[in-house]
């Protein structure tokens, strides 16, 4: 298949955040005795900030957490606030890495004149930020975020931007992603789709929709670069 352009997702393929996330979650939840926090985690893979509060208001609707504070969308505000802190304290002690593979893959990229971009449902402020700190931000041509679409993955807004930012068709570019929504969104989006999984593995659904599903990320790598050399 030709390779005129490779779109990855973020959490969970570039950056080893998803456990983290999942675990600062789990610390900001047990103080509030607020139970299973982590299916909530597991369905909002891939989705942006006001999704995510979505899910969290719909899943927890009618529940307390500890004192009886109904889980509504401002105590999901104040919940991520804390959240988001312990996460961001946890990074700054060196638990925030990028996944196995992903330098070398992005320098590969940057050396066959293959441009790249990133489409995740993070805010760019975030983004930048983390990007910056593993020092990854110079390989990718262009950053597409949560907060630069209308719509939420699985809607395929993110990738259509993202191919558009690059001057690409989406049909002739690849997504590399690891969640259920963001599958669905490339898929919709008319992409090539590389799965690597991280937290969740591939159910029927996800191996009907991707191209090809990955161990990891020097699969892809190796796939690409045979691909190059045909």
């Amino acid at each position: 298949m030709n390779c005129k352009a490779v779109v990855f997702d973020m959490d969970g393929v570039i950056l080893d955040s998803e456990q983290l996330v999942v675990k600062s979650w789990q610390k900001t939840a047990d103080k509030y005795g607020i139970e299973d926090i982590e299916s909530f985690c597991m369905a909002a893979l891939g989705l942006n900030r006001e999704a995510a509060k979505k899910l969290f208001v719909q899943m927890y609707k009618g529940r307390c957490g500890e004192g009886q504070d109904t889980l509504d969308e401002e105590r999901y505000e104040s919940l991520k606030v804390e959240m988001a802190a312990e996460f961001h304290r946890a990074a700054a002690e060196g638990e925030l890495v990028l996944k196995p593979g992903v330098t070398d893959m992005l320098k590969m990229l940057r050396d066959n004149c293959i441009p790249c971009a990133l489409a995740t449902s993070t805010r760019k402020e975030v983004v930048t930020m983390e990007l910056i700190n593993l020092g990854v931000i110079d390989y990718f041509d262009k950053l597409v975020c949560g907060d630069m679409v209308d719509r939420s993955k699985p809607a395929p807004d993110i990738f259509l931007k993202a191919c558009e930012e690059l001057g690409v068709e989406s049909e002739s570019a690849w997504a590399v992603e690891d969640s259920y929504n963001g599958v669905r969104a490339a898929y919709a989006a008319g992409m090539k789709i590389a799965m690597i999984p991280d937290l969740v593995q591939p159910d029927d659904e996800m191996r009907d929709k991707a191209d090809f599903i990955f161990k990891n990320m020097n699969e892809f790598q190796e796939y690409i670069l045979e691909s190059i050399r045909a």
